[in-house]
C-alpha cells in the first residue's frame, strides 16, 4: 500500500512538471530602443523572454547577443478577446520605455511587469504614457 501511493505520488508529479512545461513559453523579439525593465536597464537588441514558472511569474529576460539578463517578477492580465499576435508592448514617457506587457497570439491572458521606480516618479510629473508595440514570435 505504501508503495502503491509513493508511485501515484510521483505520477502525479510528473503529469504536473509536464503540464506546467507545457505551458511555459519563450518569445523572441528585436527591440529597438533601450529600455527598462522592473528597475533595471536593457539595451536595444534581439531579446528572448522565458517563463520561468507558470505559477508565480517569473520572466527571464536574455539579450541573445550580449549577456545582459535578468529575472523580472510579472502579474497575470487578460483582455477581452485573445490576443491576435505575440506581441511586447513597452511604455514610452519622453525619451524613456518602459516593458509593459507580453502577449501570445491565441491567449486571452499575458503578463504585466510591474512599473519602475523611474516610470513611477515621470508619471508623478504628469508625464502621459505612449503605448508602443513591437512584434516578437514564440519560440519553442
Amino acid at each position: 500500500m505504501k508503495n502503491l501511493r509513493s508511485a501515484l505520488s510521483i505520477l502525479a508529479l510528473l503529469l504536473m512538471a509536464t503540464a506546467a512545461r507545457a505551458q511555459e513559453t519563450k518569445v523572441l523579439a528585436n527591440v529597438p530602443f533601450d529600455f527598462i525593465a522592473g528597475d533595471r536597464a536593457y539595451p536595444a537588441g534581439e531579446y528572448s523572454l522565458k517563463s520561468m514558472n507558470v505559477y508565480n511569474g517569473v520572466i527571464r529576460l536574455d539579450n541573445t547577443q550580449e549577456a545582459a539578463g535578468g529575472f523580472v517578477l510579472t502579474n497575470p492580465c487578460s483582455g477581452t478577446t485573445p490576443s491576435a499576435s505575440t506581441k511586447l508592448v513597452f511604455r514610452r514617457m519622453g525619451e524613456n520605455y518602459f516593458l509593459y506587457q507580453v502577449w501570445i497570439e491565441g491567449r486571452a491572458s499575458g503578463r504585466e511587469f510591474p512599473k519602475s521606480r523611474t516610470e513611477v516618479r515621470l508619471a508623478q510629473n504628469q508625464e502621459k504614457p505612449e503605448f508602443v508595440i513591437v512584434a516578437a514570435n514564440i519560440s519553442h
